[in-house]
């Protein structure tokens, strides 16, 4: 069977006309763990793989097959809609979407039990704590370390990954709505040759992927999640802050832009938004003056001016002016915030930004820091404004445009020695060689600056990266 199989799957692969660059790609989203000359020696007959790998593959030719060659059916005198799902997988979906109905945070785990059931298979949810330092299950239980963990690998590659442990052969599956990692799914199979099986796999993903929509879907109901997912009380000023905050990561064609506050229990004065559209993607970066509640009140009354101004259609002078006036009118000409607001053009990478007095943007290229941006300059937020400045900069295919505050390069350690802005690019550019995606780039530096100062905080730090990758999209 091994050499039919091979045969098979090199004639498929030439007819489906893909490159073996691009056979790969789907391999590899699949699970494949082959690397591409092996897959190259296996498609030329030079190689073998093993009957997993070489099954995955399959899937990944037939599916581009399904994709030249609609199904052919019998015709009706007129058009008609299916009136119940067909086959196990959307019935499962069914299942879960249907029960989610009127159905609050805690019964979700229940239902997707029940959806689980459908498939032969028995999920377990866990969500990512909000330091995205843990994986929590719902309904309690053994909570699992991110950084050392098979679930916690498969959180951060976004990848499905299977664990072959004696009597419990499982799958852990990313748990996400859209791309915002909200946790894993723990799929549980009763038989191990199940794991490699491509269609369970592709089924357990549209089961996560329904399943992380409902969890932001229905997280504003109630306190289910919250509960699972904050993992220290929170100050009045930090919870403040996260009713703010839009999805920590989010994406359309051709930009993803992910943020991280820290200490997430404690953040006061740090924040960010997000406005993205078909054209443009609009971006601000907060920090005010203090470390209380009054700081939190100072970035919810500016974050508010921003939006407010934004969604009127204002330009960066007008939502820069309206920030301004709004922070000096209710606290006075002694208070402000420093910020980054900027406009990106999707298809063409130009970039209009303004600087308030906080540290420069970073622009990251071919996987090297390559420039500060230092135009745009105006006084802080608050402090008023005799003219205003507005920074262009053309963005390249896959660049990445890093904006921070200054809690991550002056985060301190032991011995007064600053995080830095050179520790910071070299950083970044060790996360860009081991191909990290943004949202885990993110976490993983903020893990680093609170290593640095041993893992106290003594001030906000907030980072968030956007990727342009150009208008033909990712």
């Amino acid at each position: 069977m091994t050499g039919e199989q091979q045969r098979s799957i090199a004639q498929a692969w030439r007819r489906g006309g893909l490159t073996a660059g691009e056979l790969w790609s789907r391999y590899f989203e699949l699970g494949g763990a082959a690397g591409p000359r092996a897959l190259e020696d296996y498609l030329a007959a030079r190689g073998s793989l093993p009957g997993a790998q070489a099954d995955l593959l399959a899937q990944a030719v037939n599916e581009r097959l399904d994709e030249l060659v609609p199904a052919v059916r019998a015709t009706y005198s007129r058009p008609f809609r299916d009136s119940r799902p067909r086959g196990r997988p959307l019935g499962a979906l069914v299942r879960l979407l249907e029960g989610a109905v009127l159905s609050p945070p805690e019964r979700l785990p229940a239902l997707v039990t029940a959806a689980g059931g459908v498939l032969g298979v028995a999920p377990a949810v866990y969500l990512v704590d909000y330091d995205q330092r843990r994986l929590h299950p719902m309904g309690g239980g053994e909570a699992l370390d991110i950084d050392n963990t098979l679930a916690g690998r498969a959180f951060r590659e976004v990848r499905v990954l299977p664990a072959e442990t004696p009597g419990r052969p499982r799958l852990w599956v990313p748990l996400l709505d859209g791309v915002e990692r909200l946790g894993v799914l723990e799929v549980e199979v009763d038989d191990p040759a199940e794991l490699y099986d491509p269609g369970l796999r592709t089924q357990c993903r549209w089961l996560a992927s329904l399943l992380g929509h409902l969890v932001t879907a229905v997280d504003g109901y109630g306190d289910a999640f919250d509960r699972v997912r904050i993992r220290t009380s929170r100050t009045l000023g930090a919870e403040l802050i996260w009713a703010l905050l839009p999805p920590l990561t989010a994406g359309v064609d051709n930009l993803v832009v992910t943020g991280v506050v820290e200490p997430s229990e404690r953040a006061s004065g740090d924040a960010f938004d997000y406005a993205l559209s078909e054209t443009t993607a609009d971006l601000i970066v907060l920090d005010a003056v203090g470390h209380d509640l009054g700081s939190g009140l100072i970035t919810a009354t500016a974050l508010s001016a921003y939006r407010a101004a934004r969604r009127d259609g204002m330009g960066l002078f007008e939502q820069a002016r309206a920030i301004d006036e709004i922070i000096a009118g209710q606290f006075g000409r002694s208070l402000f915030a420093t910020a980054v607001l900027a406009e990106i053009d999707l298809g063409t990478g130009r970039m209009r930004y303004l600087n308030a007095g906080h540290p420069p943007p970073l622009i990251m290229r071919g996987g090297k820091v390559v420039k500060p941006l230092t135009d745009g300059r105006r006084r802080p937020l608050g402090l008023g404004a005799e003219e205003l400045t507005i920074g262009e900069e053309t963005l390249e295919p896959d660049d990445w445009l890093v904006i921070h505050t200054d809690g991550i390069t002056e985060a301190r350690d032991a011995d007064g020695t600053f995080f830095g802005e050179e520790r910071l690019a070299d950083f970044l550019q060790r996360e860009a060689a081991a191909g990290h995606p943004p949202p885990e780039t993110a976490r993983r530096v903020v893990q680093a600056v609170l290593k640095h100062q041993h893992g106290a905080l003594q001030d906000d730090a907030t980072m968030v990266l956007a990727r342009w990758t150009s208008a033909r999209g990712p």
